[in-house]
């Protein structure tokens, strides 16, 4: 991940089902190359044009039609394959593992958002939390088999998640916080965090048609 400004997401909580389902080998997808994008919170936004503050200051991007605007909804872990493109959300446990407090399903088109695995914490932390943004594989050195296409069996499940500098094992609770970044109408307004997919111009005018919105600034900027 390219950022360090945390990515923060709407979360439902999601009780794992267990249906019964023939166990699949896990497969080895390459690392989805990294997808230029803007993250932060929205300065301004017309319908042609959209400021958005990062860290590194307001960036201005040019609004391009049909626009595409996303948001997440509920979903569970049957809908992560080893062709997925996920974000996991983790804590660093005692002894120094990644515990899943949520997983984030990329669709197609936006495979490569945020890629890579940073820290969020802020100087001085306690605890370590990190957003981990990649594709799903199987450990290198395990040829354990998976349930659902999606997590190795057992009491303690895992995920690992790859990039173009690394990877990152997270370990999988049962009930972890589950959404699917669904195409749906949003009404985005200031004070909304947003990601925003982003196509750099010859003349290096930014350009996006495709529009994440990661928290709204309040419940009413959704419809």
């Amino acid at each position: 991940m390219k950022s360090t400004q945390p990515f923060y997401a709407v979360v439902a909580v999601i009780m794992l089902a267990a249906p019964v389902i023939p166990n699949i080998a896990w497969g080895q997808p390459q690392p989805a190359p990294p997808l230029s994008g803007v993250l932060g919170k929205v300065q301004s936004f017309t319908g042609s044009s959209l400021d958005v503050a990062t860290p590194s200051g307001v960036v201005h991007v040019t609004v391009t039609q049909p626009l595409a605007t996303y948001k997440q909804v509920p979903s569970d872990l049957s809908h992560v394959t080893s062709n997925s493109y996920v974000g996991v959300a983790s804590t660093q446990q005692a002894d120094g593992t990644e515990l899943a407090k949520q997983v984030i399903i990329f669709p197609n088109e936006l495979r490569g958002a945020a890629e890579g695995s940073v820290l969020l914490d802020a100087p001085g932390a306690t605890t370590h939390n990190r957003m981990t943004n990649g594709s799903v594989s199987s450990p290198a050195v395990s040829h354990s088999r998976m349930t659902n296409g999606t997590v190795q069996k057992g009491a303690s499940s895992s995920l690992v998640v790859r990039y173009q500098d690394g990877s990152q094992t997270i370990s999988i609770p049962a009930g972890v916080h589950v959404v699917l970044v669904a195409k749906e109408a949003v009404t985005l307004s200031a004070g909304d965090t947003i990601y925003a997919a982003t196509e750099k111009l010859p003349d290096g005018m930014l350009t996006t048609n495709k529009i994440l919105q990661i928290v709204a600034a309040s419940p009413s900027n959704v419809r």
